[in-house]
């Protein structure tokens, strides 16, 4: 991972991983001791006093207790770990593989880990810092007071983390989770287009790209992974350097070889110099991200559903919850999401052309494989027109309008085949004319 990326990539990295907050914790845990154990110095020698409730005791009895608490907190440790290994696996297992990044980010179970953690750390800074002194034992009394409360605070939050763990592995909140962090995604894309705000100057775009086409500059992929990040200001300030212009032909999400095309380069003397500087704009890994791939948020949607049409699990209303989603979430993208193709540097001239997935592929993904799993299911495709028609509704392009009733004839021709059952197909007919009736009515 490398730091000098867009700071959400860097929140996104960081937050799916379970050594940072308790690392954090850890931190604050030996923080907090300098703080007591500094008070209880003071104390052991004249300088302060300290209140009638701080807890006193002999150098034995302090160890005794400092030894049980460590004790019983290492051991409920083990136990918040294994609870945590089991709410992985069943994620792994009933929703999927890629659902274990959703539970790996959750930030209550991060914060309950590194509660525990920071406790026994803390208990054993306080039982370290008993030890002989000029004054008889030095017994860190205010320390070991924090560490009482720290426990009583542990319990509070295991009796939270039991709760969260109960909520958190339930198939309703973790589609609306997933549904969040796309609306999050969408939302990150959301403000129109920068091109209009800056001089156009130079070739166009489709001049560029026929340019390219005759002298191409290629840049060849140094690795093989997923792309995950595009850092487009780093994109530009290259192409500017090397006074270039530079057609990203992947995008976040697509799956790179290594030694295949990455981009091209205009005019093809300056690939080579683009092609050392071009690590320092793009990451890939092993998996996607939902950081720029919004299709990778609507795949697990249609992941969870799918899994639960099919003959093994035979959940018909955990794929409906999916559907409820997938139509919230394209109705977003509709209307809201706005990804820039097109990247100038300060004087105008067009330096970035990018790939980006389209309105019409976000539906086919959204719909299709759901659909192609729902033979026969008169529920789903009622479901599915349902939410093609919220969409329909609201879409404010034409062209958006057509790709959703290319889906519905779809859906049409699915139930006509496969339903053999007359008022099962005329309830699904019925919603299917409602919504060509409602497209009828939209603006052209």
């Amino acid at each position: 991972m490398r730091l000098d990326f867009r700071s959400e990539w860097r929140r996104e990295a960081l937050r799916t991983n379970l050594w940072l907050v308790p690392m954090l914790d850890v931190f604050g845990a030996v923080l907090l001791f300098v703080i007591t154990v500094g008070i209880d110095r003071a104390a052991y020698h004249g300088e302060i006093k300290l209140p009638s409730w701080v807890i006193s005791g002999t150098a034995d009895a302090s160890r005794q207790i400092l030894t049980t608490i460590a004790a019983a907190v290492i051991t409920v440790i083990g136990v918040v770990f294994s609870v945590v290994i089991v709410a992985l696996t069943l994620a792994s297992t009933q929703f999927g593989p890629r659902m274990l990044r959703n539970f790996m980010r959750d930030r209550g179970t991060q914060w309950t880990l590194g509660t525990f953690v920071a406790t026994f750390v803390y208990s054993i800074l306080a039982l370290i810092a008993i030890s002989p002194g000029p004054h008889g034992d030095f017994v860190p009394h205010v320390s070991i007071t924090t560490t009482l409360i720290l426990v009583v605070l542990d319990l509070a939050v295991l009796l939270y983390f039991i709760h969260h763990i109960a909520v958190q592995i339930q198939l309703p909140q973790v589609i609306a989770s997933i549904a969040a962090d796309v609306a999050k995604a969408i939302a990150a894309e959301a403000a129109p287009p920068s091109a209009g705000r800056r001089p156009e100057r130079g070739l166009s775009a489709a001049e560029l790209l026929a340019r390219m086409a005759e002298q191409p500059g290629e840049v060849k992929a140094t690795e093989s992974g997923y792309l995950q990040y595009v850092r487009h200001s780093t994109l530009v300030r290259i192409a500017t350097s090397t006074n270039s212009v530079i057609h990203l032909l992947q995008r976040p999400g697509h799956f790179l070889v290594k030694g295949r095309t990455l981009a091209v380069v205009w005019p093809a003397d300056a690939a080579p110099s683009v092609a050392r500087a071009l690590r320092r704009a793009h990451l890939s890994g092993p998996y996607r991200s939902l950081s720029q791939d919004i299709s990778f948020g609507i795949d697990q949607l249609v992941e969870i559903a799918i899994r639960a049409l099919s003959p093994a699990v035979n959940d018909t209303f955990t794929a409906l919850t999916c559907i409820d989603w997938i139509g919230d979430s394209l109705r977003e993208i509709a209307l809201r999401w706005h990804p820039e193709q097109i990247h100038r540097d300060a004087q105008g001239y067009v330096r970035v052309i990018t790939t980006q997935t389209t309105f019409d592929r976000l539906v086919q993904r959204a719909f299709e494989k759901v659909r192609q799993a729902a033979a026969g299911m008169p529920a789903v495709m009622i479901r599915q027109l349902d939410a093609l028609t919220e969409i329909l509704e609201q879409a404010p392009l034409p062209k958006q309008r057509t790709v959703l009733l290319e889906q519905a004839e779809m859906i049409r021709t699915l139930c006509l085949e496969t339903v053999p059952e007359k008022a099962d197909r005329e309830d699904v007919l019925r919603r299917y004319d409602t919504l060509i009736r409602l497209a009828g009515t939209l603006p052209a």
